[in-house]
């Protein structure tokens, strides 16, 4: 199945952006789905316990996860740069080089997750009645790091070239397998936490090696070719000159999420069911949202390198706009149907009562984290990497231990913890917006 790249520096970009996008949130929402049937077979089918297991590992997991596809951001700006400059060694030497830092940062990954994953655990208090649980599911989970590095990658150029079909396509299979795994491994085969990881880690490899498939078989210039497999210091550089902020950001954003996740923990197990219960929403409307992100990062991207001022800022706009609007809608309807949603997880009528404390809060607020993290999408875009890392890491990583350990440590109540993602998200909404418009004129006015 070979796509062409898709010109993105021409045409209706309200009409473009969304049909780009959809796509991806397809494929986005597919990925959650998956990720919620996991946590679904596990709670019905193997008890409480083990869902309060997995959903303790959920924050630790997305720190390294985060740190991924921050690299992969970096991939999908420098490739829609070069291609929509038309500057095809640029594209060639970037995709290649993208691939093995991928794959290094996936082996990377594996090993000092696997290491220090139980340390970790211990330290945010996890129940010593889901410790043993959770350092299982992590061990086994983290040998998919090196394919989900890769997968990333090729979502990334694939994106970048206007295809956002085809990670669709595989993502799709992977994950039905993942599902048909999960009820094997955990019911017929009895093996609880150990068996959803294994799920999870077989469909990501195949979702890798679909992609890279893809990528050696393509004839476009972003074709991986075995003999061009070589790592460019200068494209190195400059992948990682964006990808590692936005890596950074997103571990140092799941690090900050930790001290939240100490603050769930030093209340019952039910509480810390509830809420790795209603976490799943998380997951759901944000990674809809980031379709947009990705959007604005190809368009912004392709018309940069093309020169086409007017539709580079239009398509932060448009981003913006649907990002913000689907945050509302979801919420609103998480927020009104929010125990039906949790029943999929769990039974028990206390977990649900203590999921919907989160989902009551987290509905209405979803909407404000576009404005931030399209925001910083933009300013990727434009070749901005240190500061947007900067001014998220002081307002919704600083902000939120400061947060546990003054307002929280206060009040110690459950309301008081999930407040501090409203607020923490406005604040640095602000900074990121301010710093962009400084940045977009200072791009304006080297192009004279």
């Amino acid at each position: 199945m070979e796509e062409k790249k898709e010109n993105l520096t021409e045409g209706s970009l309200g009409k473009k952006i969304l049909f780009f996008s959809l796509p991806l949130i397809l494929s986005n929402m597919l990925q959650v789905l998956f990720n919620m049937a996991d946590v679904a077979v596990v709670g019905r089918f193997a008890g409480s316990m083990a869902l309060g297991a997995v959903g303790s590992t959920t924050i630790l997991v997305m720190m390294f996860t985060g740190s991924l596809i921050g690299m992969s951001g970096g991939i999908n700006v420098l490739v829609a740069r070069y291609l929509g400059a038309g500057h095809e060694n640029g594209v060639k030497e970037t995709v290649h080089s993208a691939a093995i830092l991928s794959f290094l940062a996936g082996l990377l990954f594996l090993l000092v997750g696997a290491v220090f994953s139980e340390p970790v655990l211990r330290s945010l208090n996890t129940k010593p009645e889901l410790i043993a649980g959770a350092v299982l599911y992590i061990r086994i989970y983290f040998l998919g790091m090196p394919a989900l590095g890769l997968y990333n990658f090729g979502n990334a150029v694939l994106s970048a070239a206007g295809d956002t079909k085809r990670p669709l396509y595989y993502l799709s299979l992977a994950g039905a397998i993942n599902i048909v795994l999960n009820l094997f491994f955990v019911i017929v085969c009895g093996l609880g936490v150990a068996g959803v990881a294994l799920a999870s880690i077989i469909s990501q490899y195949i979702s890798a090696v679909l992609i890279v498939g893809a990528l050696f078989r393509c004839r476009e210039v972003y074709g991986l070719r075995l003999d061009s497999l070589w790592l460019r210091r200068d494209k190195a550089a400059a992948i990682l000159k964006i990808g590692v902020p936005a890596g950074l950001q997103n571990a140092i954003f799941q690090l900050a999420n930790l001290f939240i996740q100490a603050g769930v923990n030093s209340f019952d197990a039910v509480m810390v069911a509830g809420n790795s219960a209603a976490a799943n929403a998380d997951g759901l409307v944000y990674d809809i949202m980031a379709a947009f992100y990705t959007a604005c990062g190809s368009f912004m991207g392709q018309n940069f390198g093309a020169g086409k001022r007017e539709r580079v800022i239009k398509s932060y706009r448009i981003s913006l706009a649907y990002s913000c609007g689907i945050g509302f809608v979801l919420g609103s309807l998480l927020v009104l149907f929010g125990r039906q949603f949790l029943s999929l997880f769990t039974r028990d009528a206390a977990v649900l009562e203590a999921g919907m404390k989160r989902l009551t809060i987290m509905g209405f607020s979803y909407g404000i984290s576009a404005f931030m993290d399209c925001t910083i999408s933009a300013s990727r875009a434009l070749g901005k990497g240190l500061i947007p890392t900067v001014i998220v890491i002081l307002g919704s990583c600083v902000f939120r231990v400061i947060w546990v350990y003054t307002v929280f440590a206060y009040f110690r109540t459950i309301p008081s913890l999930y407040l501090l993602y409203a607020f923490s998200w406005s604040i640095t909404a602000l900074a990121e917006i301010w710093y962009f418009r400084l940045s977009w004129r200072e791009e304006m006015r080297k192009l004279g």
